[in-house]
Parts: structure tokens; sequence; C-alpha cells
């Protein structure tokens, strides 16, 4: 057996055994890698900053078996990819929570099917076990949690092997008597949502609850002093120089401090625990700083009868109430940035109605189900209005559906038999009878959701800036509040400024400790490790709301750095669905037996050219009333990338594509076929030559029609200092005709896959950041090789895998959507960070004091922390208006410039 890499799928087994299983046989594995990877999403709770999510990131990297580990602090969510033999999801939730840091499972690689259940009857133990060991010998079930005492349970399925309907039915039937089981679905919980009510609540309530004791603290200290003689009696002396108003800001304060603050404590210690600092070590050191000098001077007060001192008691209160707004404002603006995919994941609708057959397929009944108990294969029935439930394919009937929810594109399609409808789009005119194909997760809709949601996740490289900074951002803040304070405190005791700079009530370094503070809070780098993923969590659900699926942080990032688009021509530039338009014939054979031995060497091949050929030779046979039913074997088939194909078929040796595959196969090719070629491809169609037994007997005039957008978009590119550029497998004479219509002056064509890939590298070592769209499994190594990937929607799975962004309407609009949206993405990152940085570039300064001998002007430690918390919402609101993005380019509007009033 000659090397031969391979690859190995497997559920639930080892991969080591598979490796051992083959040496046994007495082959070499080389190379060897354990592929066994489950992947788990975990909600971490209590993240403040980068420095937060980069001490979780770190811990979890650190567990036996994990791979990789992706932490989101917008979404405060952790992507772990892990080895199932080595750790468990409930290890890495242990490893979260040593952090100081709550935890919970999101969902697992097994949740990728599930159906949620309430069981009614179960009376014993043995109801239990009989219900759950009927599911766990059912055909399909994977695995089966049974809640006993809620009657619930929860069910993960293969849906090619079974379905909801089947469960239920399964359980059903478990009873020892008919009617025993009462089966209904349930609302599964949504965890994300939840836990972000929850956290709404929490700060809210926390906040309310510092209010209560941080307002009158306030008006004790700050406002009825001011008031003479209101407040004349906070004055009085309870015991030496102890005033009742000491004693009741002292009182009111406590609790804010240590109760309502308890977190603060809490995140700190374990943020030094793991040697980093984050917000929560600023706040601590900064309100404890205040509280604990507040005490000392309550102290010394109640021991002296001539001590001066002020306490900052309502600077501890205060700051600790303005950071817990800010971070309430702060998770309902963040709430809002997923309001793009929380609205696509709500698009589908909640019922269905199933249309149920006879022996004979005549329909015997139609009932309203729930959508979520669809199976495959089923076959429903969509009236005017409604909206399509899920994936499949029209059976019969004719309408038009809108699609804009999913796709953006305002105008209905026509379907009919044969076409495709999408879950959650909705059906406007006609009854269409639909059979599912994609039910559950599978839809393109719970794909565009868990795509969007796996992007959000991701990390823009423009977030290492952040990063960066973060890590040495709170150590230097700490520093710099030391020498504002021993700047204002060594001068002031060594009497280097007047003494009328000290506020009344107070001594240097009194002063300079509130300076001190200041510093300390409003320098906190919260709102820079919000930069990124809030914009581009927004980003990406709004260009999948328009139409654009793009796949992360770094495609969005790279998008907009592109200089060079390349364009595949079949089923990109073109429409992708080819025709025969002309037919020649070069031997004896008759035109159907030609027709009928290409068809039958092209009927193994996907591309769009092999379909249109395999069309023409049934509508040939159609048209002569001759349908051969017997079905024509092809044998040794073998694809010529760029080329075309070759079998043998009923004994003859067949070769179906271009003039290179019949030079390469030493065809000879005379003058009259020389002629009919350069003919086809002057007129900018494609020639299929068709040989026999190494003879060319006919060849096939192919045309493809160029999207209406593709010459617009080229030129609206051109403007934006794009360059365009064509690349295909077809031959120079049409590629050039074809590129010479839309506007592109480069052009390589004959080029085979592994040549798309070359060419598009030689590109980038001229210095070019360039950009891939294609649609086929021929344009996969291009597409991976590119900086930035695009695969229009409609095209083949494995291009959309390679891809980093996926065209949902196959619209070439969107290539210049996908790039606009980059670059506005990242200028409100840019300006984002301005947001960020500005408040602590700007404000640190006016914190130590910098304006104070001029102008009078100090930032007060509570107004330092208001400072510090709008500085975190103004960045989150500052990526919501992403939420406002227009495309800059619609097809409807220079096709049809009438439609809205305007001139041509």
């Amino acid at each position: 057996m000659t090397c031969s890499p391979i690859s190995v799928l497997h559920h639930g087994g080892k991969a080591k055994m598979i490796k051992e299983a083959i040496e046994d046989m007495g082959y070499n594995v080389d190379e060897f890698q354990d592929k066994n990877i489950s992947v788990c999403c975990i909600r971490i709770k209590g993240m403040a900053c980068t420095s937060c999510s980069e001490s979780v990131e770190r811990s979890l990297l650190m567990v036996d078996g994990v791979k990789k580990a992706v932490v989101g602090l917008a979404l405060e969510e952790a992507k772990v990819h892990f080895d199932p033999d080595i750790t468990n999801p409930d290890r890495l939730i242990e490893a979260i929570e040593d952090t100081g840091f709550g935890a919970n499972l999101i969902s697992s690689g097994d949740d990728v099917n599930k159906v949620y259940l309430k069981v009614e009857g179960i009376h014993s133990q043995n109801d239990a076990v009989l219900v759950q060991s009927s599911l766990e010998a059912m055909e399909g079930v994977n695995h089966v949690e049974f809640d006993a005492v809620g009657q619930k349970v929860t069910v993960t399925y293969d849906p090619d092997l079974t379905g909801p309907r089947s469960i239920i039915h399964c359980i059903e039937k478990a009873g020892h008597s008919p009617g025993l089981f009462l089966v209904s679905l349930y609302s599964a919980p949504k965890p994300r949502e939840m836990e972000r009510q929850h956290q709404v609540r929490v700060y809210r309530n926390q906040f309310l609850w510092s209010c209560l004791f941080s307002v009158p603290v306030f008006l004790f200290s700050m406002v009825l002093p001011m008031l003479p003689p209101y407040g004349d009696w906070l004055y009085t002396k309870i015991f030496n120089d102890l005033t009742i108003g000491m004693l009741l800001r002292w009182f009111f304060c406590s609790p804010v401090q240590f109760i309502i603050g308890w977190r603060f404590y809490v995140g700190s210690y374990h943020a030094l625990r793991q040697g980093s600092s984050n917000m929560d070590v600023l706040v601590a050191m900064g309100t404890n700083t205040a509280y604990f000098y507040s005490l000392y001077i309550v102290l010394k007060s109640l021991t002296s009868r001539t001590f001066e001192g002020q306490d900052f008691f309502e600077t501890s209160a205060m700051l600790i109430s303005f950071i817990l707004l800010g971070k309430y404002l702060e998770v309902i603006a963040k709430g809002k940035t997923s309001e793009a995919l929380a609205k696509l994941a709500d698009l589908a609708p909640e019922t269905a109605s199933l249309l149920i057959f006879d022996e004979g397929d005549n329909v015997i009944a139609e009932t309203e189900i729930s959508t979520q108990l669809l199976q495959r294969n089923d076959v429903i029935k969509i009236v005017p209005g409604s909206k399509v439930p899920v994936d499949g394919i029209v059976i019969s009937g004719q309408s038009y559906v809108n699609e804009s929810m999913m796709t953006g594109e305002a105008r209905p399609i026509a379907k009919g038999p044969g076409d495709k409808v999408i879950g959650g789009t909705v059906n406007e005119n006609g009854c269409i009878v639909v059979k599912a194909t994609h039910v559950g997760s599978e839809t393109a809709l719970s794909q565009i959701v868990q795509l969007v949601e796996a992007a959000q996740l991701s990390k823009a490289p423009v977030q290492k800036l952040a990063d960066k900074i973060s890590r040495v951002f709170v150590p230097a803040v700490v520093v710099a509040a030391l020498l504002a304070w021993l700047g204002w405190f060594i001068p002031g005791a060594a009497h280097l400024y007047p003494r009328t700079w000290i506020p009344s009530g107070m001594d240097e370094f009194e002063l300079a400790l509130q300076f001190g503070i200041s510093v300390l809070v409003v320098a906190c780098p919260c709102a820079l490790g919000l930069a990124t993923p809030t914009a581009v969590m927004v980003a990406t659900g709004k260009g999948a709301s328009q139409g654009v699926l793009i796949k992360g942080g770094s495609a969005l990032e790279k998008a907009h750095k592109v200089k060079a688009i390349v364009f595949d021509k079949t089923g990109t530039l073109t429409v992708g669905k080819p025709a025969v338009v002309h037919s020649m014939l070069f031997s004896s054979s008759s035109l159907q037996e030609v027709c009928d031995l290409a068809a039958a060497a092209e009927a193994n091949s996907e591309h769009p050219i092999s379909k249109a050929v395999v069309e023409y030779a049934k509508k040939l046979n159609s048209k002569y009333d001759s349908i051969n039913d017997r079905v024509m074997d092809a044998k040794d088939f073998k694809v010529h990338p760029g080329a075309g194909v070759s079998a043998i078929v009923c004994g003859k040796a067949v070769l179906v594509g271009n003039k290179r595959l019949m030079v390469a196969s030493n065809v000879l090719i005379s003058r009259e076929v020389e002629k009919y070629v350069t003919e086809t491809e002057n007129l900018a169609r494609t020639c299929v030559l068709v040989a026999l037994d190494g003879e060319i007997s006919g060849a096939l005039a192919v045309s493809d029609p160029l999207k209406p957008e593709a010459g617009q978009v080229v030129s609206f590119l051109a403007s934006m200092g794009i360059t365009s550029i064509m690349i295909t497998g077809d031959n120079q004479a049409t590629a050039t005709a074809i590129a010479r219509e839309v506007g592109i002056n480069t052009v390589f064509a004959e080029t085979d896959p592994v040549g798309k890939a070359e060419k598009i590298k030689d590109l980038q070592g001229k210095g070019l950041t360039v950009a891939m769209v294609g649609d086929g499994i021929n344009d996969s190594l291009a597409l991976a090789a590119a900086d930035v990937g695009m695969a229009i929607g409609a095209g083949t799975d494995v291009a959309i895998e390679a891809a980093d962004v996926v065209l949902m309407k196959s619209n070439l609009e969107d290539v210049v959507t996908a790039i606009d949206l980059s670059l506005k993405t990242l200028s409100r990152i840019r300006m984002n960070y301005v947001w960020a940085l500005g408040y602590n570039i700007l404000a640190m300064p006016v914190a130590a004091g910098a304006l104070f001998p001029f102008t009078g002007i100090r930032l007060p430690p509570w107004l330092a922390g208001a400072c510090m918390a709008f500085s975190s919402i103004s960045v989150v609101c500052s990526s919501l208006l992403l939420q406002s993005y227009k495309k800059p380019l619609r097809l409807e509007n220079i096709l049809n410039p009438m439609e809205n009033g305007s001139p041509v």
C-alpha cells in the first residue's frame, strides 16, 4: 500500500484506538493527530474588563486536554475545544470558578439536535426507568436526560434516523396502557437571555440599595452643611470631636463599602491571586483608601478634643454607586448589540401545517403542529401570507416568496416545483407544498445564527492592541495615582504652594489623597476592552440581516484592506445556470447519440456546464420522443480540473471538455472544429467538444448570461480604488469577451484550481491584499489562499466552508457591502478607542490636579467614578450606531431608478 493520507470521522470513539488498529494491520501511521475533539460554550459571570477575560482564557488553556479557548468579554462567553478523554465541561467550569468568576454550561457538541419534552403520568421510579430505557433503546437517540421531579426529559437525537414526533410516539407506546403517558413540548430555557435579564436585575437592585445608603451620605456631607441653619445639627459633638454628621456618614457608608461593594473585594482577590489586575483592583483600592482614611478620622476624633479632620465617606459610597449605575446601563446597552441576531433567531414560525398521506400518496389529513416537531421529509402546506417553517423543496404549487428577512433582498422571488425555500421567509401569494429537507439546528436560519455567534466570539486582530494596553494599564494607573498623591502631599507638607489652595476643612494630606483616588478611578480601562468586541457583535449581526455572513473579527478587519478582488466566472460573474444554445456534428454519429454519451460522462460531475450538457441531452430525447430508460453506465470516470471529464461509456472512450483537454489527450483538432471553436468563443460562449474513441464527434456551444449587477459592481469597486480580476478554467477568448463586457481588464483563463491559488499568491507577493469571490469546489483552494475568501451563498458547501465571508443572496453587490461594512466597523472601532482612551488621557491630568493651581478645578473621586462609568456606556452606544448601517450599493436602485422617483 502506498503512503496515502486518510481522514477518519468517528463519533464517540478514540482516535488512538483507530491508530493502533491500523498499525496492527501492518501499516505505519505518520503525522497522527488526535481528532477526538469536543466543543462547548460556557457562560461566564462577572467579567468587567479585558484583564478579566485574559485571566479566564489563561486559566482554561492551563487545563489538561484543552486545545483552544476563546473568551469573549462582550458576549461573556467562552468557547472551548477540548479532548473529552482527558477533561470535561465540569472541569472547565471549575477552572473558571477558580479565577473568581461564575460559570455555567450553555451547550456542548452533543446539543446539535435536542427536543425538550414534559411527560405527565409518571407516578413511580419504575415509570421513569421504563420511559428512559425505551428512549435509550430507540434508534437515532444519542442521549437522554431525565428530570423525575419536574417530569421533564431532554433527548439528543440524530435527525437522519429519527425526529421529535417519533420520540414522542416512543414514550407514549412505552406505557402499559394507552394514554398512560401524556407528552408535550416545553420551551427550552434560553441561557443567554436569562442570564442577561438576571444581570440587569442584579445591577439594578445593587444600584438602588447603594443609592438608599449613599444619598443620605451625600446629603449629610455635601448638601446640608451648605444650608445653615438646617445642617448645623450635624456638627453637634457626641464625644470629644466626634460629631453626629460623622457618625451618620460612617453608619450609612459601611453597608455600601462592605456589603454592596463586596463584589469588588472578591474580584480583586481572584485577580491578584492569578497575578493580574483589573477594574475591581482599582475600585477596591480607591474606595478602601477613602473609607479607611475616613475611619481613621472618626477614631482620631473619638479620642481627641482638639483634632480637626475631614472624612471622605461620601467618596467611597458615591464611587461605588456610580460604578454600579454604569454597569447597569452597560448591561442594558450590551443587550442591544445582539438585537439583529435575536430577530433572526425569532423568524421561524411556531406552527406548521403537516400533510398526512395514505399508501397511495393521497392526502388524507392536514394537521397543525409545532415547528419543533417537524422531521426530515415531512410534507407541509404553506398558505399565502404565512412563513416557511423549515428549509425544503417545493413539490407542488407556484408562488412568490419574500426572502428579505434572511437576505435583505426586497423583491419577492418566484418559487415553483424543484425550487428551494428557506425557513423564516414569507410566502406572499400562492399556496405551495414543501418537502422538509433541513430541520432543527440544520436549517439555514439556525446555521446563520450559529455562524454569527461564533463570529461575535472571535477576536479581531485590532483587539490585540487593547489587550496589550490593558496588561500594563492597571499597574501604570496605580503608579500614576501614587505619584499624584506624593506630588501634592510632599510640596504641601513642605509649604511649596499657598495654603489658600487647600479647601477649608482639609489639610494637604487629604487634598493629595483625593487627587490620588481620582486618578485611580478615572483611568480604569473598562471601556478599552469593550471597544472592539461590541463593534464586531453589532457589525456581524447587521451583516447577517443584510445577507452578508462574516465568519469572524479577523475577516471583518481584513476586508477593508482589500486592493484586488479576483472573481471566478461561472456562477459568480455569470448566473451559473449555463445552457446549450447551439450544437454541431463533426462525424457520422447522430446528435442524440453524441449527446447521450456526453451526458453519461458528465452525469457524475457537479460543474454547471456538465449539468447544462445533461439537461440538453434530456431535452433532445424528449423532443424526438425517444426517452431511453436504460441508464448508461460511465466507467473509469475522471475529472480533469479546468478542462473537462473523461469516461468509458458503452465501451467507447468519451472525452467531454475544452480544446486544452483534447490537445492533452492527443485528439486531432481539424480546421473545421477550430473554426467553430473560434466563432463560438468570439460570441462569449463556451465551446464544449465531445470526442469518441479519440475523434471529435461534436461540439456544444454553452452560454451563461452575466449577472445584471456585475458591471456596476466592478465599476463601483474601481471607484473605491479596488482592482477587479477574472480567473477561470474557461478558454481565453470566452473569458476575454465576458471580462470586456463587465469592465475587467485583467483575465487569467484556462486555469486549474491549483493555478487559481497560485495566481492569488502571486498577487499577494506584490504586496496586495487579495479577496477571492467564487462558488464551486474548484474555487475552495483559491478561497482559502486569499486574504479574504467570499463564497457565493448558492455555491457548494466546500466553497462556503473555505470562505471567510458568505454572500447569502448570491448577489455581487454584497461584495461591496462586505468591504464597506468592514470599513465602517474599523472606523467605529477607532472611534471607540478615541472614546475609551480619550477619557483616560484627558481626565487623568485633571484628576491629578493639573488644572487646580490655575482654575481651582478638581475632579472629586465620585465624579471620576461617573466619568469612568460613562466611558464604557459611550463605547457601547457608539458601537450601536452601526445598527443604522445602509448598503452603499443597491441593485434595485441601479436597475429600476424610476421606482424611487429619481431620474435616470
